[in-house]
């Protein structure tokens, strides 16, 4: 291999460690519930420019608190087989250089949202940012098995940062689209705990089903199954929708019930797995569901 070719794969190399660091899959997560609430705040399509402000703003937030999380994290990723190939725990990425980095991205967002979609909506970010970061990563994640439960609310944060770019404030739809996240996250979390319980376990980390046992995590989830159900059909009421969304509610929140309680029933890694990869399409469905509604109804 040519000096110049070791030189553009070792560059490439470093690009994709540094993506790496801010975990995109969960930033992908993370917005997909951001435009579908800028089009319910708007009650139809928002401004193209917007929108992609507000989704760039966003994954630089995500991208910086998951990033600082990384350098947080890095003892306990190299003990988790789950975690073990990540940059910070294979010694692809300096440690300063990953917290300088994610320094930065929560610098940029900060600035790109308050220069191009408001203040409000860059102060959100922030808050969502440090939540993510203090309460969560250094606070409770290793000292409690609620750290989701407490720690979830910063992942809840884009859809009032998607509500407040539409209308440059925090109504009540907006409140309730929180809690909807809210409640989904636990059951959502604990479900893919399941299966890397002896990771948790290995690295200190007192999850639920550590903690607790497979038997009580998935009670917790089938409570949270229920409050997350009951809250998509308030959310019809508070945020004015129709029969579609509705529909999808009812539909998809009775999917969900149902593979809540058959965890109850059988604690297996393949149901709990069942639960968890089912729990990322409805989040999806829902608030596209959500969408379409809103735009049907103007």
């Amino acid at each position: 291999m040519s000096a110049v070719a070791g030189r553009r794969s070792g560059a490439r190399d470093t690009v994709r460690a540094y993506v790496a660091l801010t975990k995109p899959r969960i930033i992908e997560l993370l917005l997909v519930t951001t435009v579908p609430t800028m089009v319910i705040a708007q009650r139809g399509l928002p401004e193209l420019g917007l929108v992609l402000a507000t989704l760039l703003g966003g994954t630089l937030a995500a991208g910086g608190a998951n990033t600082i999380n990384s350098w947080a994290d890095r003892d306990i990723d190299a003990l988790m087989h789950r975690t073990e190939r990540r940059p910070l725990a294979r010694h692809e990425v300096a440690p300063a250089n990953a917290l300088r980095f994610g320094i930065a991205l929560a610098v940029a967002s900060l600035a790109w949202l308050a220069a191009t979609v408001n203040l409000l909506s860059a102060v959100l970010a922030l808050v969502a940012l440090l939540f993510y970061v203090f309460v969560y990563t250094l606070g409770l994640k290793r000292r409690t098995p609620q750290n989701v439960v407490i720690g979830g609310a910063a992942g809840c944060v884009p859809v009032l940062v998607g509500w407040s770019a539409v209308t440059g404030k925090v109504g009540l739809p907006a409140l309730v689209l929180f809690a909807i996240v809210f409640a989904w996250t636990p059951p959502h979390t604990w479900a893919l705990a399941f299966k890397y319980r002896e990771d948790y376990a290995r690295a200190g980390v007192p999850m639920l089903p550590v903690v607790a046992g497979a038997k009580e995590t998935a009670r917790q989830i089938l409570l949270y199954s229920v409050l997350l159900v009951a809250t998509t059909l308030l959310f019809g009421v508070v945020g004015d929708m129709g029969g579609l969304y509705l529909a999808a509610a009812l539909g998809l929140g009775a999917v969900f019930l149902t593979y809540a309680v058959r965890l109850l029933a059988d604690t297996s890694e393949r149901v709990a797995m069942s639960l968890f990869r089912y729990s990322i399409s409805y989040l999806g469905l829902l608030f596209a569901a959500m969408a379409v509604d809103a735009v049907r109804l103007g």
